[in-house]
């Protein structure tokens, strides 16, 4: 995408940003880039102390730059990273490469608020951002989606239940005919215990998730569905939809990722395999959908999906 947030039909690959290199979303989308070397071309990437992977990411991408941000790892960095590829020290750095003209999209994977800067300066240059940190839009929503909206930058979401719903609404005026958007949970390892049962769950329960593998922070706020809870918000603000006509629904195979009820009382749902790097593939070659490494659904296997009400009692989180 140029700057200005209209697709390019050049034959050239998309340039990315991917800031949180190293963290789960960071490592999936170097593996979409990887198989689609056409398309993608990761012109730098960011992360905070795992100078190791970082490294072994340069090696393998090639980036013009490495930007990281702990302050005690930059001369560990210098002495690892390869010769020939720029290092930036930390955030005003990051912000002004995520900012330059030769950037067409940003991929915003760094867990919690921290990821909150450079989505800004990214979106302040008109960048389109690929947004896996929902934190962002739950700290900063109706900033930042006005400040996308100024700049003529697109807000792709890259959580799976976010994708979903985007993938759903593309229509054109397809938002103004919703009655409810309704995301999906997997309801996390403790889905069926009662309030009184959580009282004795170990930090080693909580994270085993059952279907996703995640980073820690999310793998715990998947277990008290706090992480449900901020994906509402995030919804609310994606969307630009009141919370009445936002719901949540568990489903354990985590396969539907969201569902759309129009307002004439038709249903559509997006399906995948849970595998993180269709909603990123779909992010970054956007508005293409193009033959990818995500797993697919065995139809050969195919017998029942299940769904049930979230325990309101049990899980506090939804409410709040």
């Amino acid at each position: 995408m140029t700057a200005s947030g209209h697709s390019h039909h050049s034959s050239a690959p998309r340039r990315i940003a991917l800031v949180g290199a190293t963290g789960t979303i960071g490592v999936n989308c170097l593996d979409v880039a990887a198989h689609l070397p056409g398309r993608v071309k990761v012109a730098g990437i960011s992360g905070h102390s795992n100078i190791d992977r970082l490294t072994e990411q340069a090696r393998r991408f090639q980036p013009d730059w490495v930007a990281v941000s702990d302050p005690d790892r930059l001369e560990e960095a210098k002495a690892k990273i390869p010769s020939g590829i720029r290092i930036l020290a930390g955030g005003n750095a990051l912000a002004r490469a995520v900012s330059a003209p030769d950037i067409d999209m940003v991929v915003c994977a760094i867990v919690g608020a921290a990821g909150l800067e450079s989505t800004w300066a990214a979106l302040e240059a008109g960048k389109d951002i690929a947004l896996a940190n929902k934190e962002t839009l739950v700290v900063g929503g109706s900033l930042v989606t006005s400040l996308a909206k100024q700049r003529g930058a697109k807000l792709l979401p890259v959580d799976s239940e976010h994708s979903a719903l985007f993938q759903l609404l593309q229509e054109p005026g397809a938002l103004g005919r919703v009655e409810r958007l309704v995301l999906t949970g997997s309801g996390g390892p403790f889905r069926g215990k009662s309030q009184r049962d959580l009282l004795a769950v170990t930090i080693e329960q909580a994270l085993n998730h059952p279907t996703w593998k995640m980073g820690p922070k999310i793998t715990i706020d998947s277990a008290t569905l706090m992480n449900k809870a901020l994906e509402v918000i995030e919804a609310r603000w994606l969307f630009d939809m009141g919370p009445e006509k936002l719901g949540v629904i568990i489903h354990p195979e985590s396969v539907v990722h969201s569902f759309v009820e129009f307002v004439d009382g038709s249903v559509v749902a997006q399906a995948s395999p849970p595998d993180m790097r269709l909603p990123i593939q779909y992010a970054l070659t956007y508005p293409d959908r193009v033959p990818g490494p995500t797993r697919r659904l065995r139809w050969d296997e195919l017998k029942s999906w299940n769904f049930e009400q979230p325990d309101r009692q049990a899980f506090p989180a939804l409410d709040l």
